[in-house]
Protein backbone atom coordinates (compact mmCIF):
# COMPACT_ATOMS: atom_id res chain seq x y z
CA UNK A 1 0.00 0.00 0.00
CA UNK A 2 1.29 3.60 -0.90
CA UNK A 3 0.35 6.62 0.88
CA UNK A 4 0.85 10.38 -0.66
CA UNK A 5 2.63 12.79 1.34
CA UNK A 6 1.31 16.02 0.62
CA UNK A 7 1.80 19.91 1.29
CA UNK A 8 0.20 21.05 4.65
CA UNK A 9 -1.99 24.07 4.62
CA UNK A 10 0.68 27.07 4.63
CA UNK A 11 -1.73 29.80 6.19
CA UNK A 12 -3.92 32.36 5.33
CA UNK A 13 -3.10 33.93 1.91
CA UNK A 14 -0.43 31.79 1.63
CA UNK A 15 -0.94 29.60 -1.67
CA UNK A 16 2.75 28.13 -2.51
CA UNK A 17 5.82 27.26 -1.06
CA UNK A 18 9.54 26.24 -1.76
CA UNK A 19 10.75 22.85 -1.05
CA UNK A 20 14.04 23.61 0.71
CA UNK A 21 15.41 20.33 2.47
CA UNK A 22 14.85 16.66 2.10
CA UNK A 23 16.03 14.85 5.29
CA UNK A 24 15.37 11.43 3.03
CA UNK A 25 16.02 10.04 0.25
CA UNK A 26 14.17 7.16 -1.95
CA UNK A 27 14.37 3.61 -0.29
CA UNK A 28 15.32 5.25 3.31
CA UNK A 29 12.96 3.82 6.21
CA UNK A 30 10.51 6.45 8.32
CA UNK A 31 8.89 6.11 11.17
CA UNK A 32 5.49 8.02 11.83
CA UNK A 33 5.93 11.64 12.23
CA UNK A 34 9.36 11.66 11.43
CA UNK A 35 10.45 15.08 9.54
CA UNK A 36 10.70 14.21 5.44
CA UNK A 37 10.86 18.13 4.08
CA UNK A 38 10.98 21.23 4.96
CA UNK A 39 9.37 23.81 3.27
CA UNK A 40 9.62 27.70 2.68
CA UNK A 41 7.20 30.39 1.98
CA UNK A 42 7.38 34.10 2.49
CA UNK A 43 6.66 33.89 6.07
CA UNK A 44 7.80 31.11 7.55
CA UNK A 45 9.27 27.59 7.53
CA UNK A 46 7.25 24.43 7.58
CA UNK A 47 8.76 21.29 8.36
CA UNK A 48 6.65 18.04 6.96
CA UNK A 49 6.38 14.65 9.02
CA UNK A 50 5.67 11.17 7.46
CA UNK A 51 1.96 10.28 7.62
CA UNK A 52 2.90 6.70 8.20
CA UNK A 53 5.90 4.30 8.89
CA UNK A 54 7.37 2.60 5.93
CA UNK A 55 9.64 3.45 2.85
CA UNK A 56 10.29 6.69 1.16
CA UNK A 57 9.52 4.97 -2.35
CA UNK A 58 9.97 8.27 -4.88
CA UNK A 59 10.11 11.74 -4.28
CA UNK A 60 8.13 14.14 -6.85
CA UNK A 61 8.80 17.40 -5.85
CA UNK A 62 12.66 17.80 -5.67
CA UNK A 63 14.82 20.39 -3.67
CA UNK A 64 14.06 24.31 -5.21
CA UNK A 65 10.68 23.26 -6.87
CA UNK A 66 7.33 25.83 -5.76
CA UNK A 67 4.73 24.10 -4.82
CA UNK A 68 1.49 24.57 -4.07
CA UNK A 69 -1.63 23.95 -1.38
CA UNK A 70 -1.63 20.04 -1.44
CA UNK A 71 0.71 19.09 -4.34
CA UNK A 72 1.95 15.85 -4.01
CA UNK A 73 5.26 15.65 -2.72
CA UNK A 74 6.61 11.87 -2.25
CA UNK A 75 5.14 8.64 -1.83
CA UNK A 76 6.09 6.57 0.99
CA UNK A 77 5.13 2.40 0.45
CA UNK A 78 4.17 0.32 3.98
CA UNK A 79 5.34 -2.53 5.24
CA UNK A 80 8.86 -1.35 3.93
CA UNK A 81 8.27 -2.25 0.14
CA UNK A 82 9.83 0.79 -2.01
CA UNK A 83 7.87 1.49 -4.89
CA UNK A 84 9.55 0.32 -8.17
CA UNK A 85 10.83 4.43 -8.63
CA UNK A 86 13.36 4.59 -6.08
CA UNK A 87 15.41 7.42 -8.30
CA UNK A 88 15.06 11.34 -7.87
CA UNK A 89 15.71 12.25 -11.01
CA UNK A 90 12.56 9.82 -11.96
CA UNK A 91 10.18 11.29 -9.47
CA UNK A 92 8.26 13.39 -12.34
CA UNK A 93 7.44 10.28 -13.94
CA UNK A 94 5.25 9.26 -11.24
CA UNK A 95 3.51 12.73 -10.98
CA UNK A 96 2.90 12.23 -15.02
CA UNK A 97 1.91 8.55 -13.80
CA UNK A 98 -0.73 9.76 -11.43
CA UNK A 99 -2.41 12.34 -14.14
CA UNK A 100 -5.03 10.89 -16.65
CA UNK A 101 -4.15 8.97 -19.48
CA UNK A 102 -2.54 10.40 -22.70
CA UNK A 103 -5.47 9.91 -24.01
CA UNK A 104 -5.81 12.66 -26.65
CA UNK A 105 -9.24 13.43 -26.22
CA UNK A 106 -8.40 14.19 -21.92
CA UNK A 107 -9.24 18.24 -21.80
CA UNK A 108 -8.59 19.86 -18.45
CA UNK A 109 -9.94 22.92 -16.95
CA UNK A 110 -7.26 25.10 -15.53
CA UNK A 111 -9.05 26.79 -12.70
CA UNK A 112 -8.34 29.60 -10.18
CA UNK A 113 -7.51 28.78 -7.48
CA UNK A 114 -8.82 29.81 -3.86
CA UNK A 115 -7.52 33.27 -3.70
CA UNK A 116 -7.65 33.75 0.35
CA UNK A 117 -10.04 35.36 3.17
CA UNK A 118 -12.53 38.30 1.21
CA UNK A 119 -10.51 38.11 -1.74
CA UNK A 120 -12.87 37.44 -4.76
CA UNK A 121 -10.86 38.52 -8.18
CA UNK A 122 -7.83 38.45 -9.48
CA UNK A 123 -5.87 39.94 -12.31
CA UNK A 124 -3.88 37.49 -14.80
CA UNK A 125 -0.21 39.35 -14.79
CA UNK A 126 2.03 36.58 -16.15
CA UNK A 127 1.63 33.75 -18.26
CA UNK A 128 4.45 31.56 -18.66
CA UNK A 129 3.34 28.83 -20.86
CA UNK A 130 1.82 29.53 -24.16
CA UNK A 131 -0.43 27.66 -26.40
CA UNK A 132 1.15 24.95 -27.66
CA UNK A 133 3.54 24.27 -24.90
CA UNK A 134 3.93 21.22 -23.13
CA UNK A 135 3.62 20.87 -19.07
CA UNK A 136 4.80 19.02 -16.64
CA UNK A 137 2.41 18.25 -13.66
CA UNK A 138 2.54 21.36 -10.67
CA UNK A 139 4.35 23.17 -13.43
CA UNK A 140 3.85 26.80 -13.20
CA UNK A 141 1.26 28.30 -16.07
CA UNK A 142 0.72 31.55 -14.91
CA UNK A 143 0.56 33.97 -12.20
CA UNK A 144 -2.12 36.03 -11.10
CA UNK A 145 -2.60 38.95 -9.30
CA UNK A 146 -4.72 40.09 -6.16
CA UNK A 147 -4.83 43.28 -3.75
CA UNK A 148 -3.39 41.27 -1.27
CA UNK A 149 -0.78 38.38 -2.57
CA UNK A 150 0.30 36.72 -6.10
CA UNK A 151 -0.65 33.85 -6.72
CA UNK A 152 1.00 30.92 -8.90
CA UNK A 153 -1.25 29.11 -10.54
CA UNK A 154 -0.01 25.34 -10.91
CA UNK A 155 -0.80 22.81 -14.19
CA UNK A 156 -3.40 20.38 -12.34
CA UNK A 157 -1.95 17.46 -15.01
CA UNK A 158 0.37 16.82 -17.46
CA UNK A 159 0.17 17.44 -21.20
CA UNK A 160 0.00 20.33 -23.97
CA UNK A 161 -1.50 23.81 -22.87
CA UNK A 162 -4.46 23.83 -26.16
CA UNK A 163 -6.40 26.62 -24.44
CA UNK A 164 -5.95 29.95 -23.07
CA UNK A 165 -9.19 32.13 -21.73
CA UNK A 166 -7.95 34.89 -19.87
CA UNK A 167 -5.15 36.11 -20.99
CA UNK A 168 -2.72 38.94 -19.23
CA UNK A 169 -4.42 41.99 -18.14
CA UNK A 170 -7.82 40.00 -17.73
CA UNK A 171 -9.65 40.17 -14.36
CA UNK A 172 -10.83 36.82 -13.41
CA UNK A 173 -13.01 35.54 -10.15
CA UNK A 174 -11.93 32.94 -7.79
CA UNK A 175 -13.36 29.66 -9.36
CA UNK A 176 -13.12 30.70 -12.94
CA UNK A 177 -11.71 28.98 -15.76
CA UNK A 178 -8.15 30.09 -17.23
CA UNK A 179 -7.37 27.75 -19.67
CA UNK A 180 -7.20 23.84 -20.88
CA UNK A 181 -4.39 21.21 -20.89
CA UNK A 182 -5.03 18.40 -23.46
CA UNK A 183 -3.92 15.14 -22.98
CA UNK A 184 -1.27 13.61 -24.66
CA UNK A 185 0.27 10.65 -24.40
CA UNK A 186 3.53 12.24 -26.22
CA UNK A 187 3.47 15.41 -23.70
CA UNK A 188 2.97 13.18 -20.63
CA UNK A 189 6.39 11.59 -21.98
CA UNK A 190 8.39 14.21 -22.61
CA UNK A 191 7.66 16.79 -20.02
CA UNK A 192 8.91 14.11 -17.13
CA UNK A 193 12.09 13.69 -19.33
CA UNK A 194 12.44 17.24 -19.68
CA UNK A 195 13.08 17.56 -16.15
CA UNK A 196 14.73 14.72 -15.29
CA UNK A 197 17.06 15.78 -17.09
CA UNK A 198 18.16 18.83 -15.48
CA UNK A 199 19.58 17.71 -13.05
CA UNK A 200 22.35 16.35 -14.97
CA UNK A 201 22.86 19.86 -16.54
CA UNK A 202 23.98 21.02 -13.14
CA UNK A 203 27.57 21.27 -12.58
CA UNK A 204 29.24 20.08 -8.98
CA UNK A 205 31.04 22.30 -6.88
CA UNK A 206 29.44 25.59 -5.21
CA UNK A 207 30.08 27.69 -8.60
CA UNK A 208 27.11 26.23 -10.90
CA UNK A 209 23.85 27.56 -11.02
CA UNK A 210 21.49 28.69 -7.99
CA UNK A 211 18.81 26.14 -7.90
CA UNK A 212 21.68 23.04 -6.61
CA UNK A 213 22.06 25.05 -3.34
CA UNK A 214 19.36 24.72 -0.92
CA UNK A 215 16.81 27.54 -1.11
CA UNK A 216 17.35 28.61 2.80
CA UNK A 217 21.12 28.90 2.24
CA UNK A 218 20.37 31.13 -0.70
CA UNK A 219 18.23 33.42 1.49
CA UNK A 220 20.74 33.34 4.06
CA UNK A 221 23.54 34.24 1.06
CA UNK A 222 21.42 37.12 -0.36
CA UNK A 223 20.57 38.79 2.97
CA UNK A 224 24.66 38.50 4.25
CA UNK A 225 25.31 39.78 1.07
CA UNK A 226 27.72 36.62 0.11
CA UNK A 227 28.19 34.59 -3.41
CA UNK A 228 28.17 31.09 -3.33
CA UNK A 229 31.72 31.03 -4.23
CA UNK A 230 32.98 33.00 -1.12
CA UNK A 231 30.71 29.76 0.78
CA UNK A 232 32.60 26.14 0.96
CA UNK A 233 29.52 23.47 0.97
CA UNK A 234 28.86 20.62 3.09
CA UNK A 235 26.04 19.06 0.85
CA UNK A 236 26.11 16.39 -1.31
CA UNK A 237 28.11 17.18 -4.54
CA UNK A 238 29.05 20.50 -2.52
CA UNK A 239 25.94 21.38 -2.83
CA UNK A 240 25.62 24.59 0.07
CA UNK A 241 23.37 24.67 3.07
CA UNK A 242 21.77 27.04 5.63
CA UNK A 243 24.75 26.16 8.12
CA UNK A 244 27.39 26.80 5.75
CA UNK A 245 26.29 30.59 4.95
CA UNK A 246 26.57 30.94 8.87
CA UNK A 247 29.91 29.23 9.01
CA UNK A 248 31.22 32.09 5.94
CA UNK A 249 29.24 34.92 7.76
CA UNK A 250 31.24 34.36 11.42
CA UNK A 251 34.64 33.98 9.57
CA UNK A 252 33.98 37.35 7.87
CA UNK A 253 33.36 38.86 11.16
CA UNK A 254 36.31 37.70 12.05
CA UNK A 255 38.37 39.63 9.12
CA UNK A 256 37.01 42.94 9.10
CA UNK A 257 39.07 43.50 5.47
CA UNK A 258 36.32 40.95 4.09
CA UNK A 259 33.49 42.98 4.81
CA UNK A 260 32.01 44.91 2.30
CA UNK A 261 30.99 47.97 2.22
CA UNK A 262 27.11 48.46 2.12
CA UNK A 263 26.69 51.80 1.58
CA UNK A 264 23.91 52.52 -1.32
CA UNK A 265 24.53 53.53 -4.71
CA UNK A 266 23.96 56.72 -6.27
CA UNK A 267 20.51 56.97 -8.12
CA UNK A 268 22.20 59.59 -10.72
CA UNK A 269 23.80 58.25 -13.74
CA UNK A 270 26.43 55.10 -13.01
CA UNK A 271 29.90 55.02 -14.51
CA UNK A 272 30.94 51.78 -15.22
CA UNK A 273 33.84 51.59 -12.23
CA UNK A 274 30.84 52.11 -10.18
CA UNK A 275 28.88 49.66 -11.31
CA UNK A 276 31.71 47.01 -11.35
CA UNK A 277 31.21 47.65 -7.82
CA UNK A 278 27.50 47.38 -7.34
CA UNK A 279 26.03 44.45 -6.16
CA UNK A 280 22.26 43.98 -6.79
CA UNK A 281 20.39 41.06 -4.97
CA UNK A 282 16.96 40.09 -5.53
CA UNK A 283 14.50 40.59 -2.20
CA UNK A 284 13.69 37.94 -0.37
CA UNK A 285 9.99 36.73 -0.55
CA UNK A 286 9.45 37.83 3.52
CA UNK A 287 10.99 41.11 2.51
CA UNK A 288 8.95 41.86 -0.40
CA UNK A 289 5.86 40.79 1.81
CA UNK A 290 7.24 43.33 4.75
CA UNK A 291 7.74 46.00 2.02
CA UNK A 292 3.92 45.73 0.53
CA UNK A 293 2.09 45.59 3.73
CA UNK A 294 4.05 48.62 5.14
CA UNK A 295 2.89 50.46 2.01
CA UNK A 296 -0.81 49.12 1.92
CA UNK A 297 -0.86 50.40 5.75
CA UNK A 298 -0.13 54.23 4.41
CA UNK A 299 -2.25 53.81 1.62
CA UNK A 300 -5.18 52.80 3.07
CA UNK A 301 -4.82 53.84 7.19
CA UNK A 302 -5.04 58.05 7.83
CA UNK A 303 -1.66 57.55 10.15
CA UNK A 304 -1.23 60.07 12.77
CA UNK A 305 1.31 59.58 15.44
CA UNK A 306 1.12 61.38 18.85
CA UNK A 307 4.33 61.64 21.51
CA UNK A 308 5.35 61.51 24.98
CA UNK A 309 7.39 60.93 27.35
CA UNK A 310 7.49 58.94 30.79
CA UNK A 311 9.46 58.70 34.07
CA UNK A 312 11.39 55.17 33.88
CA UNK A 313 12.31 55.97 37.73
CA UNK A 314 9.88 53.77 39.44
CA UNK A 315 9.52 50.99 37.14
CA UNK A 316 13.06 50.50 37.21
CA UNK A 317 13.36 50.68 41.18
CA UNK A 318 10.67 47.58 41.38
CA UNK A 319 12.27 46.17 38.59
CA UNK A 320 15.49 46.26 40.48
CA UNK A 321 14.06 45.36 44.06
CA UNK A 322 12.24 42.03 42.40
CA UNK A 323 13.95 41.28 39.41
CA UNK A 324 16.12 38.06 40.98
CA UNK A 325 13.01 37.19 43.32
CA UNK A 326 10.66 37.20 40.05
CA UNK A 327 13.40 34.85 38.24
CA UNK A 328 14.11 32.57 41.01
CA UNK A 329 10.35 32.04 41.46
CA UNK A 330 9.33 31.85 38.04
CA UNK A 331 12.33 30.51 35.83
CA UNK A 332 12.33 33.70 33.46
CA UNK A 333 13.84 37.21 33.67
CA UNK A 334 11.50 40.32 34.55
CA UNK A 335 12.41 42.59 31.17
CA UNK A 336 9.92 46.19 30.79
CA UNK A 337 7.78 44.51 28.35
CA UNK A 338 5.60 43.01 30.41
CA UNK A 339 5.28 46.38 32.02
CA UNK A 340 4.70 48.10 28.76
CA UNK A 341 2.18 45.65 27.91
CA UNK A 342 0.69 45.81 31.21
CA UNK A 343 0.18 49.14 30.66
CA UNK A 344 -1.72 48.98 26.75
CA UNK A 345 -3.93 46.36 28.42
CA UNK A 346 -5.29 48.63 30.48
CA UNK A 347 -5.02 51.98 28.70
CA UNK A 348 -6.86 49.77 25.99
CA UNK A 349 -10.09 49.15 28.37
CA UNK A 350 -10.40 52.97 28.80
CA UNK A 351 -9.82 53.70 25.12
CA UNK A 352 -11.37 50.88 23.18
CA UNK A 353 -11.62 52.37 19.62
CA UNK A 354 -7.20 51.86 20.06
CA UNK A 355 -7.97 47.97 20.27
CA UNK A 356 -10.67 48.18 17.45
CA UNK A 357 -10.60 47.97 13.52
CA UNK A 358 -12.48 49.07 10.65
CA UNK A 359 -14.23 46.52 8.41
CA UNK A 360 -15.75 48.28 5.85
CA UNK A 361 -18.94 50.47 7.32
CA UNK A 362 -18.43 49.15 10.45
CA UNK A 363 -16.19 49.17 13.59
CA UNK A 364 -14.96 46.00 15.19
CA UNK A 365 -14.35 46.44 18.78
CA UNK A 366 -12.58 43.69 20.24
CA UNK A 367 -13.25 42.67 24.16
CA UNK A 368 -9.64 41.45 24.22
CA UNK A 369 -5.98 42.06 23.78
CA UNK A 370 -4.28 39.78 21.77
CA UNK A 371 -0.90 41.90 21.20
CA UNK A 372 1.71 41.64 19.08
CA UNK A 373 5.38 42.22 19.92
CA UNK A 374 7.38 43.22 17.06
CA UNK A 375 10.73 41.24 17.02
CA UNK A 376 13.48 42.03 14.30
CA UNK A 377 15.23 38.41 12.91
CA UNK A 378 18.07 38.20 10.66
CA UNK A 379 14.70 37.42 8.30
CA UNK A 380 13.14 40.63 8.69
CA UNK A 381 10.65 41.86 10.81
CA UNK A 382 7.61 39.83 12.36
CA UNK A 383 5.01 39.92 14.56
CA UNK A 384 4.15 37.33 17.00
CA UNK A 385 0.90 37.40 19.45
CA UNK A 386 0.35 37.05 22.54
CA UNK A 387 -3.21 35.87 22.64
CA UNK A 388 -5.52 37.09 25.82
CA UNK A 389 -2.39 39.05 27.06
CA UNK A 390 -5.03 41.38 29.52
CA UNK A 391 -5.50 38.46 30.79
CA UNK A 392 -1.98 37.17 32.22
CA UNK A 393 0.33 37.91 35.03
CA UNK A 394 3.69 39.40 34.75
CA UNK A 395 5.27 35.97 34.62
CA UNK A 396 2.60 34.54 31.94
CA UNK A 397 4.04 37.52 29.99
CA UNK A 398 7.40 37.60 30.24
CA UNK A 399 7.85 33.79 29.20
CA UNK A 400 5.32 33.83 25.95
CA UNK A 401 7.74 36.98 24.42
CA UNK A 402 10.37 35.01 25.65
CA UNK A 403 9.51 31.82 24.03
CA UNK A 404 8.13 34.11 20.80
CA UNK A 405 11.15 35.76 20.31
CA UNK A 406 13.19 32.43 20.87
CA UNK A 407 10.71 30.94 17.59
CA UNK A 408 11.19 34.01 15.51
CA UNK A 409 14.79 34.42 15.61
CA UNK A 410 15.33 30.43 14.98
CA UNK A 411 12.40 30.80 11.83
CA UNK A 412 9.97 28.87 13.57
CA UNK A 413 7.28 30.47 14.07
CA UNK A 414 3.83 29.09 12.31
CA UNK A 415 1.66 31.76 10.43
CA UNK A 416 -1.18 30.99 13.25
CA UNK A 417 1.03 33.11 15.80
CA UNK A 418 1.10 35.84 13.52
CA UNK A 419 -2.01 36.59 13.07
CA UNK A 420 -5.08 37.98 14.94
CA UNK A 421 -3.37 40.51 16.79
CA UNK A 422 -5.59 44.13 18.34
CA UNK A 423 -3.09 45.74 19.23
CA UNK A 424 1.38 45.91 18.65
CA UNK A 425 4.13 47.10 20.68
CA UNK A 426 7.58 47.78 18.67
CA UNK A 427 10.67 48.47 20.59
CA UNK A 428 13.24 50.46 18.74
CA UNK A 429 14.88 51.29 21.85
CA UNK A 430 16.87 48.16 22.04
CA UNK A 431 18.80 49.38 18.91
CA UNK A 432 19.08 52.64 20.34
CA UNK A 433 16.45 54.75 18.98
CA UNK A 434 15.20 57.53 20.42
CA UNK A 435 12.49 58.89 18.41
CA UNK A 436 10.42 57.17 15.70
CA UNK A 437 6.87 57.26 14.20
CA UNK A 438 6.27 53.37 14.22
CA UNK A 439 3.88 52.46 10.96
CA UNK A 440 0.38 50.67 11.64
CA UNK A 441 0.22 46.66 11.24
CA UNK A 442 -3.43 46.40 9.62
CA UNK A 443 -5.79 46.16 10.14
CA UNK A 444 -5.00 47.25 14.04
CA UNK A 445 -5.49 50.95 14.65
CA UNK A 446 -2.68 52.01 16.99
CA UNK A 447 0.89 51.04 17.39
CA UNK A 448 2.81 51.62 20.53
CA UNK A 449 6.54 52.55 19.96
CA UNK A 450 9.14 52.46 22.99
CA UNK A 451 12.50 54.11 22.67
CA UNK A 452 15.88 54.26 24.53
CA UNK A 453 15.86 55.08 28.22
CA UNK A 454 18.48 58.03 28.68
CA UNK A 455 18.90 59.76 31.48
CA UNK A 456 17.90 63.58 31.27
CA UNK A 457 17.54 66.76 33.33
CA UNK A 458 14.00 67.59 34.42
CA UNK A 459 12.04 70.04 36.42
CA UNK A 460 10.49 67.98 39.85
CA UNK A 461 8.91 70.20 42.18
CA UNK A 462 10.95 73.26 40.97
CA UNK A 463 13.85 71.44 41.13
CA UNK A 464 16.58 69.92 38.03
CA UNK A 465 16.66 66.23 38.76
CA UNK A 466 18.53 63.70 36.70
CA UNK A 467 15.55 61.05 35.63
CA UNK A 468 16.02 58.19 33.08
CA UNK A 469 13.39 59.06 30.62
CA UNK A 470 11.83 56.99 27.44
CA UNK A 471 10.30 59.17 24.69
CA UNK A 472 6.95 57.20 23.77
CA UNK A 473 4.99 57.33 20.38
CA UNK A 474 1.92 56.24 19.71
CA UNK A 475 0.72 55.83 15.37
CA UNK A 476 -3.14 55.42 15.38
CA UNK A 477 -5.78 55.51 12.46
CA UNK A 478 -7.49 58.88 12.47
CA UNK A 479 -10.21 57.09 11.00
CA UNK A 480 -11.35 55.43 14.10
CA UNK A 481 -9.35 57.28 16.60
CA UNK A 482 -9.40 60.72 17.20
CA UNK A 483 -6.57 62.84 19.03
CA UNK A 484 -8.42 63.24 22.26
CA UNK A 485 -8.98 59.24 22.14
CA UNK A 486 -5.07 58.77 21.41
CA UNK A 487 -3.79 61.44 23.63
CA UNK A 488 -5.61 59.89 26.28
CA UNK A 489 -4.28 56.20 25.37
CA UNK A 490 -0.87 57.65 25.65
CA UNK A 491 -1.29 59.25 29.31
CA UNK A 492 -2.71 56.11 30.97
CA UNK A 493 -0.05 54.29 29.56
CA UNK A 494 2.57 56.98 31.05
CA UNK A 495 0.46 57.10 34.46
CA UNK A 496 1.06 53.36 34.91
CA UNK A 497 4.76 53.37 34.24
CA UNK A 498 5.15 56.30 36.55
CA UNK A 499 3.80 54.52 39.16
CA UNK A 500 3.46 50.65 38.70
CA UNK A 501 1.39 50.18 42.13
CA UNK A 502 -1.51 51.28 39.53
CA UNK A 503 -1.29 48.08 37.60
CA UNK A 504 -1.49 46.10 40.64
CA UNK A 505 -4.82 48.51 41.78
CA UNK A 506 -6.25 48.28 37.97
CA UNK A 507 -6.44 52.21 38.42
Amino acid sequence: MTTEVRVPTLGESVTEATVATWFKKPGDSVAVDEMLCELETDKVTVEVPSPVAGTLADIVAGEGETVGVDALLANIAEGGAAAATPAKADAPAAAAAAAPSGDSSTAVDVMVPTLGESVSEATVSTWFKKVGDTVAQDEMLCELETDKVSVEVPAPTAGVLSEILATEGATVAAGGKLGVIGGSAGAAASAPAQTAAAPAAQPSGTGGADVENAPSAKKAMAEAGLSADQVQGSGRDGRVMKEDVAKAVAAAASAPAAQTSSAPAPRGPVSSDDAAREERVKMTRLRQTIARRLKDAQNTAAILTTFNEVDMTETMALRKEYKDLFEKKHGVRLGFMSFFTKACCHALKEVPEVNAEIDGTDIVYKNFVHMGVAAGTPQGLVVPVIRDADQMSFAEIEKAIAEKGRRARDGKLSMAEMQGGTFTISNGGVYGSLMSSPILNPPQSGILGMHKIQDRPMVINGEIKIRPMMYLALSYDHRIVDGKGAVTFLVRVKEALEDPRRLLMDL
